[in-house]
């Protein structure tokens, strides 16, 4: 088949923890390396991620690997600063926190190859925690209670979907669709999706094409993270007049029914409606979390419905304090957006 040339863009920033192992497997690819080049927008990390890099390439004196800085510190704009710089015919994403297969290109321009109809190719998410609670939110992140119908999270997933995880694009979707959105801090990649899909394109992942996603390990990161997702999305609402999916006002109506059946059992003394629907999610949180993951062993087991909750709430509350936001206070969004200076 014919081997593209192709341009791998990693944004990052503060990613000394797994950037070695990011770039080792970029430079482990089985993927001709005349034909390939890496362009890595670093968000003027205060780490020792720069130094790890150098100290990398250094030992590769012919591998086309660069680093530029992206001063604005966020995901979209290092995107597009590394897009912009780009000579490939293929481009592909790798976020800060994933390592790589060693023929995860070649198998994305054989995907991209035997389905032309596809705007956009990758594999589906492949999550991998550090920590005892790490392998907790790694099953929760894996499941369909924990997030949802987002089929690309299903790892034995093949078909079309609405994003791949680390995408492969072919150049011209660019000249088609324009650049990621710097108005977003985060959720550029899914509202990337939705214009690829509203422009009459596909997106389409196998589990061929193989990467590990290292999630955050700790209860405050995840809930972070999740904050943001909800928070961020607002401003996609605002872009698109309605949410890309279901599935993404669904923990934040769920919350809000809470409250309102809290409420009314607390006005009407009956405390059957007021703790009835948290009791029966706690309760399915529970049964099925642990019991999906108890092979994993009990340390694991336990804390999976937990990992749940946080990601639940985590979004339901960032995506409320953004409708607050942008209803009573909309700069809000901009004193925020430092929220966001972090990889995927």
């Amino acid at each position: 088949m014919n081997q593209p040339f192709v341009s791998i863009i990693v944004p990052i920033r503060n990613e000394a923890k797994y950037i070695k192992l990011v770039v080792e497997s970029i430079l482990a690819q089985n993927y001709p390396s005349d034909r390939l080049e890496v362009i890595i927008a670093d968000g003027m990390s205060t780490d020792d991620t720069r130094q790890i890099i150098h100290q990398l390439i250094g030992y590769q004196p012919d591998c086309s690997i660069h680093v530029i800085d992206n001063p604005e510190l966020i995901v979209s704009t290092g995107l597009n600063r590394a897009i912009k710089q780009a000579n490939g015919e293929v481009l592909i994403r790798i976020d800060g926190h994933t390592e790589v297969a060693k023929d995860f290109v070649r198998q994305n321009v054989t995907l991209l190859q035997l389905h032309p109809e596809a705007w956009s190719v990758g594999g589906p998410l492949q999550c991998i925690g550090d920590t005892t609670f790490g392998q907790a939110v790694a099953k929760a992140m894996s499941h369909p209670l924990g997030i949802g119908n987002a089929m690309h999270h299903y790892s034995d997933f093949e078909g079309y979907t609405q994003g791949a995880p680390f995408p492969a694009f072919r150049r011209e979707v660019f000249d088609r669709i324009g650049y990621f959105d710097e108005d977003l801090v985060r959720n550029q990649d899914d509202n990337f999706n939705y214009r690829i899909i509203e422009a009459g394109g596909k997106i389409f992942i196998s589990p061929l094409v193989k990467s590990k996603y290292f999630v955050r390990d700790s209860p405050k990161l995840l809930f972070k993270q999740y904050f943001q997702y909800g928070f961020w999305r607002i401003v996609t609402l605002k872009k698109h007049k309605h949410p890309t999916t279901i599935r993404q006002v669904i923990p934040t109506l769920f919350y809000i029914s809470v409250f309102m059946f809290f409420l009314t059992g607390f006005l009407l003394r009956q405390l059957i409606i007021a703790l009835g629907l948290p009791l029966v999610y706690i309760a399915l949180l529970s049964v099925i979390g642990i019991s999906s993951s108890i092979k994993s062993g009990w340390e694991i087991a336990w804390r999976v419905p937990v990992a749940m909750g946080i990601m639940h709430a985590g979004y339901a509350f960032g995506y409320f304090y953004g409708i607050l936001g942008a209803i009573f206070y909309p700069s809000i969004i901009s004193r925020y957006s430092h929220m966001g200076k972090v990889s995927r």
